[in-house]
């Protein structure tokens, strides 16, 4: 099975939470009976974007279909690999995050570079209390990540990405009423 990142705009049919968790839940219903999991929605608060994340045996391009064919415009559909948490502590959805920092990775980047930098300036987050990094999701061909976090405010997530010595491509308040 692989994890698929997939960003929507769901063609600005989405203007609030209401219409967002009606759509979620036919997509859910729709594709799960292709053997596809929807393991997580993230969405902006503005109701601008949406970021899913699927488990799927299916290959890129079927699952992209299979999405459309079901209502879901696919911006961009990327195969990723968590980082940070254990897949099946995902799949509960107990942890609250609020905010998404978007990193487009250095070309020459390797995932094992990758791997080895963010397992040594993790400990940096101790530097920053009051933000909680929760998962990043890294696109297999390395040219980009996504890394949720749980923070006061976007000036406290810019502190914590210069604690750990990363940049910021662009940060997202994400809607969370949990």
């Amino acid at each position: 099975m692989g994890l698929y990142l997939v960003e929507t705009t769901f063609d600005g049919e989405i203007t609030d939470k209401n219409a967002l968790e009606t759509k979620v839940s036919e997509v859910k219903e729709t594709v799960g009976k292709d053997g596809i999991n929807l393991i997580e929605v993230q969405a902006a608060k503005d109701s601008s974007r949406s970021f899913l994340i699927f488990e799927s045996e299916k290959e890129e391009s079927a699952l992209a279909d299979t999405l459309k064919e079901n209502g879901v415009n696919v911006d961009l559909i990327k195969a990723v690999r968590i980082v940070g948490k254990d897949l099946e502590e995902v799949k509960k959805q107990s942890d609250k995050v609020n905010y998404l920092v978007q990193w487009n990775l250095p070309e020459d980047l390797t995932m094992d570079d990758y791997l080895a930098r963010k397992k040594k300036n993790s400990v940096h987050y101790a530097e920053v209390p009051e933000v909680s990094f929760e998962r990043t999701y890294v696109c297999e061909d390395m040219s980009k990540c996504l890394c949720f976090y749980d923070a006061p405010d976007e000036d406290a997530v810019k502190r914590a990405r210069e604690a750990v010595k990363t940049p910021i491509d662009s940060i997202t308040e994400i809607s969370n009423d949990k």
